[in-house]
């Protein structure tokens, strides 16, 4: 846990020059990330148009993040496919199999990454012909620099885009910058803000399959439920991905059970703001791939099975028909 930390504290401080307000954000151009993407890196490199898609795969749950809390907070009809602008900040502290990230881009290099502070970002974006309403703080791990996205919405707010520009940011929760960096007031900026959503990435189901994507040690499993629950107590509107890839199937129903009862422990209804995350072989993950590896492609199919198997039996029809961003939460704002 202690090397954990310390790494974590590494990697922020080469991404983030809190005096100057600036992140050190990722270059796409020339990198595998690139060879995956639909059109071409957008801002001089650091940039990229992302297409988000309600339905992933015929054998997959379909995933509505974040079209519908975009379209619900900036009033749009329900829509299957949404884009956003996507900027990467350029460190991560978890290195997970199945990234479509290349290293190149998650650990700080500066021959791959450049300095840019919001206001920057936001001179790159508009430059655009027709951007985007929505954008996507990304990664990289956000979660290290919660500062990005308090400086984002400052900078929104100070050219009167907050109410026509959705802002959507994800953490994978593995860290506490949130509670330690920011201040109070960031914190209620945050949960006031109208146009922000979050999601939280759950690294696996079980502390093996979190071991086994990230080869981290098995305990940081329980710190990303523990983060989870103080990020619903605050009052953000908050989502959760989570990956059901794993080395082995053998017990996955009773797995799946007992981390639907670990969500219905933090909320009652969190099992229906939570999407799976289908995985896919990506151009950087291919160096990347094992025989257990490549296993679990489909074993994330057969939990995913047992996923909506768990929810049908706890849920209605008419629930698990709600809209993601409808779904109510009894532990938000609940200290």
């Amino acid at each position: 846990m202690h090397e954990f930390e310390a790494l974590s504290q590494r990697i922020r401080k080469k991404i983030i020059d809190i005096p100057s307000r600036r992140v050190r954000i990722a270059n796409l151009v020339d990198t595998p990330q690139e060879k995956d993407l639909k059109k071409r890196p957008t801002c001089d490199g650091f940039g990229r148009v992302r297409h988000f898609e309600r339905a992933t795969d015929d054998r997959w749950p379909q995933n509505p993040l974040p079209m519908d809390p975009a379209c619900k907070a900036l009033g749009l009809p329900r829509t299957d496919l949404m884009t956003a602008h996507v900027f990467q900040c350029a460190g991560c502290n978890s290195h997970c199999w199945y990234c479509f990230v290349p290293p190149e881009l998650l650990n700080a290099n500066p021959d791959r990454s450049a300095w840019f502070t919001a206001s920057e970002m936001l001179d790159l974006y508009l430059a655009q012909p027709d951007p985007p309403k929505m954008i996507d703080l990304s990664g990289g791990e956000p979660g290290l620099v919660p500062e990005w996205v308090v400086w984002m919405m400052r900078e929104l707010q100070g050219r009167r885009l907050d109410s026509s520009v959705y802002l959507w940011s994800d953490d994978n929760l593995t860290c506490s910058y949130f509670w330690t960096a920011l201040t109070d007031k960031d914190r209620e900026l945050l949960c006031s803000y109208c146009n922000y959503g979050k999601v939280t990435c759950l690294k696996g189901f079980s502390e093996e399959s979190f071991a086994f994507n990230t080869s981290l040690d098995s305990s940081l499993f329980q710190g990303q439920i523990h983060n989870l629950r103080q990020h619903l107590a605050l009052g953000l509107d908050l989502y959760v991905y989570v990956t059901l890839t794993a080395p082995s199937i053998s017990h996955v129903k009773n797995t799946l059970r007992w981390f639907v009862d670990l969500l219905q422990d933090l909320d009652p209804n969190l099992p229906l703001r939570t999407v799976p995350l289908l995985i896919r072989n990506y151009t950087p993950t291919k160096a990347r791939l094992t025989s257990a590896r490549m296993l679990a492609f489909e074993n994330q199919y057969i939990a995913a099975e047992c996923w909506i198997e768990e929810l049908s039996r706890r849920y209605s029809a008419a629930a698990r028909g709600m809209s993601i961003a409808d779904v109510p939460l009894e532990a938000r704002g609940r200290s």
